[in-house]
């Protein structure tokens, strides 16, 4: 009798492992939580769009011949082996020359000596949560703000957008060719031109090498401010139709017994290429002044050529 009761539990017992078996297939199912790894896990940031340049173009060979004769009249009467040593310029030593770039080129005239300084650089972000061009924007700004410009009277200065001034920037004057601290923005990482000086707002500019001017890097005694004011439409401003922002700065200052020198520089942004263009002319008498309106136009038509030239 015994054997027939143990056969009788048989199917039982069977039941009741295919229902445990159905019960633990049924959990993992549940809500799909445990099939999806992904589940509770961070969401992967979208990394900031790159900046257009990737690379910088060979800045002596930026200026078309026929502009370098205009801007450095001087070298007219030089012989044409001296001709062609002022127009090849002298390139900027820096890093890296896919991140910054500049040359100079100066000449000496009977009338007065001129200097010309470009500076390119190429902004990169290392923060992915920023773009190359904001972080361009951010240098630029830096730029305009320590270059002090007047407020406009009743005028539209035509602000660009995302041009605007942030109080309490460190880097140097946008009017110098090289910013000593190149990097300033945390990611160039380039060091000192040494071909180059540096003004700072009010100060009076480096002036041009040779004749009354002395040497390079003469340090320059800062001299009263000009007893007339710049006319109307020629003071610091800011610039339309030049890249993303532009501005142009316009110091005449007087170093020890030597004329007056003006310094105009106009520097723009396009994309993450920040361009610097300074331009002093100082006369050989020390009464002369030099004409603002004329190496305004000269400073931002040559800037305006620069622009078209990375647009291509």
């Amino acid at each position: 009798m015994q054997p027939k009761a143990r056969h009788a539990y048989l199917p039982g017992l069977a039941a009741l492992l295919v229902a445990v078996v159905a019960g633990c297939s049924g959990g993992g199912a549940d809500g799909g939580s445990a099939a999806d790894p992904k589940a509770g896990s961070p969401t992967t940031a979208t990394a900031a769009a790159p900046g257009k340049y990737r690379t910088l173009r060979e800045p002596c060979g930026a200026v078309p011949l026929s502009m370098l004769k205009d801007l450095l009249p001087g070298a007219a009467s030089l012989p044409e082996d001296q001709q062609t040593k002022v127009y090849g310029g002298t390139a900027a030593v820096t890093y890296d020359t896919d991140r910054r770039v500049g040359c100079n080129w100066k000449a000496d005239g009977a009338d007065a000596s001129h200097q010309l300084v470009i500076d390119l650089e190429r902004v990169v972000s290392y923060d992915p949560a920023v773009s190359d061009d904001d972080r361009a924007q951010e240098v630029y700004t830096r730029k305009e703000t320590s270059a002090a410009l007047p407020s406009p009277s009743g005028t539209n200065t035509g602000t660009p957008p995302g041009t605007s001034v942030t109080p309490g920037g460190s880097s140097p004057d946008a009017g110098s060719a090289t910013d000593p601290t190149a990097g300033g923005d945390g990611d160039s990482g380039n060091g000192t031109n040494p071909n180059t000086t540096t003004q700072t707002g009010a100060s009076s500019p480096a002036a041009p090498s040779g004749g009354a001017s002395g040497s390079p890097g003469t340090p320059v005694t800062p001299g009263s401010p000009s007893e007339t004011p710049p006319a109307e439409g020629l003071e610091p401003r800011l610039l339309d139709g030049l890249g993303d922002a532009a501005f142009l700065n316009d110091v005449l200052a007087r170093s020890g017994s030597a004329a007056q020198h003006r310094t105009v520089s106009v520097v723009f942004r396009t994309s993450n290429v920040i361009v610097t263009v300074r331009y002093t002319e100082q006369p050989a008498l020390t009464a002369a002044v030099p004409d603002s309106a004329e190496l305004q136009d000269k400073a931002r038509a040559l800037a305006k050529r620069l622009a078209e030239e990375l647009d291509e």
